[in-house]
């Protein structure tokens, strides 16, 4: 998927607007990736630099990234994901025209073939969109297809806050940044795709995942009682309608069951009772 992705990074137009080079950030503590860094950069003449964070905390990761990058901007891309033609320019040219602190795209899903009808249906990894221009709340902000002006990024502490090892430390990225001012709009011509690979089909996986994501909410200071006070409302009401979304569909149950773990991580991150140990696929 790496392979892919740079392939497809290498390609992306510039109308001579601006340049731009690739960094690969390298979790593995073996430096797998490295090998396929140099192969494309070899292969499609992209500049492309590799560094590496082995410890187990996405944002190192991510910190790593803004301190070894270079230029104006800084754009995010996960691995997992491949660009459409335009994209990089769609984040560029919406960025200068509205001259704010971080320009976001959609991520919208890539089934391969063999993926579980109900999986489909379910829309487990469908994301809002916005019209282009939209202004974004930073509940909604993430950093899986973002392009953020260097100039915001923090001088003398991490821009992501090591506290948040397993997911969250976006949103709460974008949460300061937002109370200090900054803005961040949608470009919804910029669309990248992610793959959802079959070892994300398990549903152990989705409520895993679910459980991780509410329980990390639950440490964002901003609309927390107001977040508790909705899970404890509806975490029962889900558990009580299961039985009967069962009869409507499996897909409607496992919307509903996710949606449950979601609330239920909220109510055991707040009481202590559950901490994620590592970071879900």
């Amino acid at each position: 998927m790496l392979e892919r992705l740079l392939k497809d990074v290498a390609t992306q137009e510039t109308h001579g607007r601006f340049t731009f080079s690739a960094l690969v950030a390298d979790n593995d503590p073996e430096g797998s990736a490295e090998a396929v860094a140099r192969k494309c950069a070899a292969a499609t003449g992209l500049a492309v630099a590799y560094c590496k964070e082995p410890r187990r905390n996405i944002a190192l990761v991510r910190n790593k990234l803004v301190e070894e990058s270079r230029g104006d901007a800084v754009v995010f891309i996960d691995d997992d994901e491949f660009p459409v033609p335009g994209w990089l320019a769609g984040l560029y040219e919406t960025w200068r025209k509205h001259g704010v602190a971080g320009i976001l795209g959609p991520v919208r899903p890539h089934y391969p073939d063999g993926t579980p009808a109900w999986l489909r249906r379910g829309g487990f990894f469908e994301r809002p969109e916005h019209p282009t221009g939209f202004v974004m709340p930073w509940p909604e902000c993430r950093t899986g297809n973002v392009l953020l002006d260097r100039n915001i990024f923090p001088k003398n502490e991490p821009a992501f806050d090591p506290k948040f090892p397993n997911g969250g430390e976006d949103v709460d990225f974008y949460r300061r940044m937002s109370e200090a001012g900054h803005k961040f709009v949608w470009c919804n011509e910029a669309v990248a795709y992610e793959t959802v690979p079959p070892n994300r089909w398990k549903r152990s996986i989705l409520l895993k995942r679910a459980l991780q994501r509410g329980a990390n909410s639950s440490r964002q200071p901003r609309n927390r009682a107001k977040n508790l006070v909705k899970a404890f409302v509806a975490a029962p009401l889900y558990a009580c309608a299961l039985p009967f979304l069962q009869l409507a569909g499996h897909h409607l149950f496992m919307r509903y069951l996710v949606k449950l773990c979601d609330h239920s991580g909220r109510l055991l991150g707040w009481a202590g009772l559950y901490r994620p140990s590592e970071r879900q696929m």
